[in-house]
């Protein structure tokens, strides 16, 4: 299985924990020490190689709802994130699980199949993620907490706040491995 656009590796190493096979790929290099990364476009992988299941976690930056209000003056790298995410949702994989902020291709492809929020899998925060699944079912919470705070929405400004934001959280990870693996 392939992990799309994920230089941290916790999606793939949850995966890798429960025994699968599982790959991740991103311009960055890996910040975990494992020789499961591929440093490249994603989109080499997804032509020359043949994946029982990608999980995508493509750039939000020209997608989110919350850069609305710089939509305007980036519209050459909003057309290429739009086409991007499309070539994602086509790829050739069976199984296809695809992560964005709640933002545009909700309107251009189509509502996401879910909406998790991290309070859901153990972690006390909010952060609405949608999911556009492909021949994958719903996941089901885990581990509902309270102490609901939107603590990433709170990160100072900073050089890689950016990155911050972008990591899955370990539970969302651990639940998609468990239940789509």
């Amino acid at each position: 299985m392939l992990v799309a656009c994920e230089f941290s590796g916790i999606v793939r190493d949850a995966f890798e924990r429960r025994g699968h096979d599982a790959w991740s790929c991103d311009f960055l290099p890996s910040e975990m020490p494992n020789t499961r990364h591929i440093q490249t476009d994603v989109e080499v992988l997804l032509k020359h190689y043949q994946w029982d299941m990608v999980i995508a976690f493509p750039p939000c930056t020209h997608l989110a709802v919350s850069g609305a209000r710089w939509f305007d003056g980036k519209r050459k790298e909003q057309i290429k994130g739009i086409a991007f995410f499309f070539r994602l949702a086509m790829s050739d994989a069976p199984k296809i699980a695809i992560e964005n902020p709640i933002g545009i291709m909700s309107n251009l492809y189509r509502k996401p199949d879910q909406i998790i929020q991290p309070w859901m899998f153990g972690h006390g925060e909010t952060k609405a993620t949608c999911l556009w699944l492909k021949e994958l079912p719903l996941l089901k919470p885990t581990n509902i907490v309270e102490g609901r705070e939107a603590r990433v929405h709170k990160m100072p400004p900073s050089e890689n706040r950016w990155k911050e934001r972008s990591r899955t959280y370990p539970g969302i990870a651990n639940a998609m491995a468990e239940q789509w693996g």
